[in-house]
This record gives C-alpha cells, sequence and structure tokens, in this order.
C-alpha cells in the first residue's frame, strides 16, 4: 500500500510541476520504506519511465509535445543516465543520500533566490 500511495503523489507532482520522480520517490521509498539508495534510485528509474510515457500520451492529446525538442533533450540524457548509473554503482550508499540532499538543497537555494 506504501508503495502505491508514493506512486500517486509521484504522479500527481511529476504532472504537476514536471517533477515527481526522483525528487519524490527517492526519499519516500529511503524514508518510508527504508530502502536502500541504489534499490529506490533503479525503481525510481523504471517508475518514471511508466509515469513519462502516460504524461507525454496526455500532454501530446493537448499538443503541447515538442517531438524535436524532447529528442534534442532525451537522448543526451539517456547518455547521462548511463555515465550516472555507472558511478552510482561505484559510490557507497551514504555518499548517494548526502550527493542527492546536496542537490535538492542546491535546488531549493536557487529557486529561492531566483
Amino acid at each position: 500500500m506504501r508503495l502505491v500511495l508514493i506512486g500517486l503523489v509521484a504522479g500527481f507532482f511529476s504532472a504537476l510541476f514536471g517533477v515527481g520522480g526522483g525528487i519524490i520517490i527517492v526519499p519516500l521509498l529511503l524514508l518510508v520504506c527504508r530502502w536502500r539508495a541504489h534499490n529506490a534510485t533503479a525503481t525510481s528509474l523504471a517508475a518514471i519511465g511508466i509515469t513519462a510515457l502516460s504524461g507525454v500520451i496526455t500532454y501530446a492529446f493537448h499538443g503541447d509535445v515538442s517531438v524535436k525538442y524532447a529528442t534534442l533533450v532525451g537522448l543526451p540524457a539517456a547518455a547521462g543516465a548511463l555515465g550516472g548509473t555507472a558511478l552510482q554503482q561505484r559510490l557507497r550508499t551514504r555518499t548517494i543520500e548526502l550527493l542527492f540532499a546536496a542537490f535538492i538543497l542546491g535546488a531549493a537555494v536557487w529557486l529561492f533566490l531566483k
């Protein structure tokens, strides 16, 4: 049941703000379900694929998807995901958690100062 609720929250924020996967799923899997960072990250990426597909279909129905720009962002993002996964597999769980926290904190500070 917890995983279903995490999925609902992530899907909602993903559609509302364009974020939800890693920013919502990973912390909730770490805190609520007590998963290791490696497992939470991998599960989040798989869930993001499903979430992204449903979002793309919905936004495409409204004519809001630019395939050209999505490709220009998506292909390099896929390459980045390969590199990030390779690095993540070499890091300790605590290091991943601290790097993620620093990233989220940095994004929050940037948004407040913007």
